[in-house]
Parts: C-alpha cells; structure tokens; sequence
C-alpha cells in the first residue's frame, strides 16, 4: 500500500512540474511574440513589477525602462528566434530558463543583428509567470 501511495505521489509531482514547465515555456513564447509585435501591454503582463534586465552591454534596466525602450519605437525588433531553451523549476515559483538567440532589428534606419546567451529568472506571482531578472551575454565565438 505505502509503495502504491508513493508512485501516486511521484506522478502527481512529475505532472505538476510538466505542467508548471509548459506554462513557463508557454510565457517565454509569448513574450518572444511581444518582443516581435512591440506590444508592450503583453510585456507588462508578463514581467514583475521588481524586473532587473540586463544587457549583454552591461545596461541593466527595471521595467519601466525596459518598457519605455517599445513604447518610443526606437529600435524595431525584426527577427528574434530562440535555439538550446532549458527550463528548471526550482520549487513551485521560481523557473530558470536559459536559451540563446539570434535577433535582427532596425534601429536609425539600420538593420543589426545579435547572437546572445540568456538567462532568465521567472516567478510565479499574481497567478502567472513573470519575468523577474533577465542577463543577456556574449555568447563565445565557435
């Protein structure tokens, strides 16, 4: 009995973290499709009041900054494609999520491109993931 009672409780558990992982993955897509679409009330909803995001430049921003870079329409994000995503949960509310991208945008009439290394802090807060801290680098050249 003890052993049945212990598969029931592994399953639940390996359920719970499947489904808490589809969420976050869930999240992470959208704000790639916000990032595309510069909606920035999506990327409102989807970041922490606390946000830290940091540049690979070393810039670190809070989300009203973060915000106000898709508010002034500034830099026109073009492509943004993700590639090797990870996502660990550690407890029910906190999700480490790393992945590189590939991103092209306009920025002064001019179209650049970055190739970066992420890593992403999301918490389980006001009943959705959110992003927390956000630290982009320079990915080493191959």
């Amino acid at each position: 009995m003890k052993r049945i009672l212990f598969i029931l409780l592994f399953l639940s558990c390996q359920f719970a973290f499947g489904q808490a992982e589809k969420e976050v993955d869930a999240a992470v897509k959208k704000m790639q499709a916000a990032f595309l679409a510069e909606d920035v009330a999506t990327l409102r909803t989807l970041t922490s009041e606390d946000l830290s995001y940091g540049h690979s430049s070393g810039t670190v921003e809070n989300q009203e900054q973060f915000l106000a870079v898709f508010e002034s329409k500034v830099t026109d994000y073009q492509k943004w494609d993700i590639s090797d995503q990870t996502i660990s949960l550690h407890g029910k509310y906190i999700a480490l999520v790393r992945h590189n991208i590939y991103a092209e945008f306009a920025e002064n009439g001019k179209v650049n491109s970055l190739k970066l290394g992420l890593l992403m802090v999301w918490v389980k807060e006001k009943g959705g993931w959110k992003l927390l801290a956000r630290q982009a680098f320079r990915t080493p050249a191959a």
